[in-house]
């Protein structure tokens, strides 16, 4: 009964705050805040509850839908409800001066819902129709701005409506196979299905959630819509939606088919495996240094969200125990600082009046020292700084990849962080470091609600990397339930036994490292305080408002590796744009609304059955 009330809640929570918003606009609020945080109080109640109720019967194919509950459902549950109650949050604030407010919170919660019926769909109809619902839910607020907003928003529609038209056709097929869609009972019947068949649900089913999870080569839609979207929505695109493809991965790879037959796909040493990781490896080299050369902050995260998803598929694919739990904890920690990255590019956006592009500001940690704050512990965890949680999922990849003999694929991941280190300290300090551009000198902290999801969020990196045991019980519960070998986890990191991991005795030694350089610094000279724009460069007096190290500190190698950064994808798609539209182009010329044009077509016709007739 509770997964019931879940869904109604954030469905109907969503229709009521609608007609909410023609009564009053901070009834509107109020309900969408409640409705957000009922559905995370509810989903946490069925923590380790494994539920499963059927909830409708269609009669006319006497097909079960079925809601359940389990770890992984609750896992992914839990992100979406958590991250959608702080992007509610976050929009009161920044979402208050803009126009059509009642379809936003509609759109937002219903999103949110359609992505917890996706998690919680105990059969492959439900699962479907919740997708759909999710898809063009997103497409409808991905276009909210208009302008180059539609033009992102087609872009999305128009890969998502492929990637659902593969997974209508796996559900078809299966059922016409089979006779039910009931996810545990396809299951039990794929143990027997031969190996074309095994291959073909796979790798159509794989096609879906390639496209959502925006992988290289079909990554092309994330880019401009994770940009061009409102920023309260992006941190839930990039933090929650897109991680929707991990979970359809994980669903077919290993609850549908399972390790043992995973293990039988392969044609000497290509695999369905293999292909997954060279897939990964080239997504986080490839978006790493894209996302290098990108100057509007929104188009640098969303080409991070593109690579991240890359580390998270190289540790789900080597189903050890190691590379699963680095995989799935990069899932979670990958929403928890990505989305406190949009959180900060929305609040620098808020109070600078729109500005995106990174080298028109500098100098803002003097004016939004809690934005610096939650940017700086955002980006330690995308790198994988220590006592951050990038750290501890990194390092289980890396272990993973390197002690599985796995060369090149640890070098791409390798290469993927330096990339991610050179465009996070660009992002750090061409926006707050530097000097403070007079038009910025009045400027002011983002608002209490805006700070409030970023500071929850900072906390959340710092928590889940000095104790990473809290969410690697649940990681290792989902491994479990697919009969795969769980990591021993200890609330500070993992025993000696598997090897040590211990996060207090590294947040020792770097407090003892910090102490060192602290008393090194007291000895030193005593900083004598200039005014910011008291500089020189070679000798020479810098120009007020001028002195930014790193606006173009990068030219050289963007120069050295801009020629290899080609998306040829997206040149791909868009010739294959440029056809269809000639295409369909001649062909509206047949159609000129004039009746003496039609009559010519049906004369010729006539006279083509005859020439036909009269020879052959």
């Amino acid at each position: 009964m509770i997964l019931i009330t879940i869904l109604l809640i954030a469905f109907g929570g969503a229709f009521v705050t609608y007609l909410a918003g023609k009564i009053s606009g901070k009834l509107r609020n109020i309900l969408a805040v409640l409705v957000s945080l009922a559905l995370v109080v509810l989903i946490s109640l069925i923590y380790r509850r494994e539920i499963s109720r059927e909830y409708y019967t269609l009669p006319f194919l006497n097909l079960k839908l079925i809601l359940m509950s389990n770890p992984l459902s609750w896992f992914f549950a839990i992100i979406i409800a958590g991250i959608g109650l702080l992007s509610i949050l976050y929009s009161l604030e920044y979402m208050k001066d803009k126009e059509r407010l009642d379809y936003y919170y509609f759109t937002l919660l219903f999103i949110n819902a359609s992505m917890l019926g996706t998690v919680i769909s105990g059969d492959l109809l439900s699962f479907f129709i919740f997708w759909e619902i999710m898809s063009w839910s997103t497409y409808l607020l991905i276009s909210y701005k208009g302008g180059k907003a539609i033009a992102a928003g087609l872009k999305y529609i128009i890969m998502s409506i492929i990637g659902s038209l593969a997974m209508l056709l796996v559900i078809i097929s299966l059922y016409s196979r089979y006779g039910t869609m009931e996810i545990s009972a396809i299951a039990s019947y794929m143990q027997t299905a031969s190996i074309g068949y095994t291959l073909f649900i796979l790798i159509t089913s794989s096609l879906s959630f390639v496209i959502i999870n925006a992988f290289w080569p079909l990554h092309t839609w994330l880019p401009d819509a994770h940009a061009e979207a409102v920023s309260p929505f992006s941190s839930v695109l990039s933090a929650v939606l897109v991680r929707k493809g991990i979970y359809g991965l994980y669903l077919f790879m290993y609850v549908i088919l399972g390790l043992n037959i995973l293990n039988k796909l392969h044609v000497g040493f290509i695999s369905f495996s293999s292909v997954l990781c060279g897939i990964g490896a080239v997504t986080i080299v490839f978006a790493a240094f894209t996302a290098l050369v990108q100057e509007d902050s929104k188009r640098i995260l969303a080409w991070s969200t593109v690579g991240q998803g890359g580390y998270m598929l190289l540790g789900i694919v080597f189903a050890t125990a190691s590379g699963m739990t680095g995989g799935m904890f990069h899932v979670l920690n990958h929403c928890i600082y990505i989305a406190l990255l949009f959180f900060v590019a929305g609040a620098i956006e808020h109070r600078t009046g729109g500005i995106r592009n990174i080298n028109e500001l500098g100098g803002l940690i003097k004016r939004m020292p809690v934005t610096f704050i939650a940017a700086l512990v955002g980006i330690s965890g995308l790198i994988g700084i220590p006592l951050t949680n990038g750290f501890v999922s990194k390092w289980l990849i890396y272990k993973t990849l390197i002690l599985g003999n796995h060369p090149f694929l640890a070098f791409a991941a390798f290469v993927g962080t330096w990339g991610t280190v050179l465009y996070g300290y660009k992002f750090i300090h061409n926006i707050f470091l530097g000097q403070l551009p007079e038009k910025y000198k009045h400027i002011k902290e983002a608002p209490l609600l805006m700070q409030l999801p970023m500071i929850l969020l900072t906390v959340t990196v710092i928590l889940f990397g000095v104790l990473p045991g809290i969410p690697l019980r649940v990681i290792s519960a989902i491994q479990r339930q697919v009969a795969l070998p769980p990591l021993q986890t200890t609330l500070f990191g993992i025993p000696k036994e598997a090897g040590e991991l211990n996060m207090i005795n590294v947040l020792f030694a770097i407090l003892i490292s910090c102490f060192i350089v602290w008393l090194l610094f007291r000895r030193a000279a005593k900083s004598v305080p200039v005014q910011q724009d008291d500089s020189y460069a070679a000798g020479s007096y810098v120009p007020k408002e001028k002195y930014h190290y790193t606006v173009n500190f990068y030219n050289p190698l963007s120069k050295m590796i801009t020629p290899y950064l080609r998306d040829v994808a997206s040149l791909f798609y868009l010739n294959i744009a440029r056809g269809t539209q000639r295409v369909c182009n001649i062909i509206r010329r047949v159609y000129v609304g004039e009746v003496g044009y039609y009559a010519m077509y049906i004369v010729l016709f006539l006279a083509f059955l005859i020439f036909i007739q009269m020879f052959f």
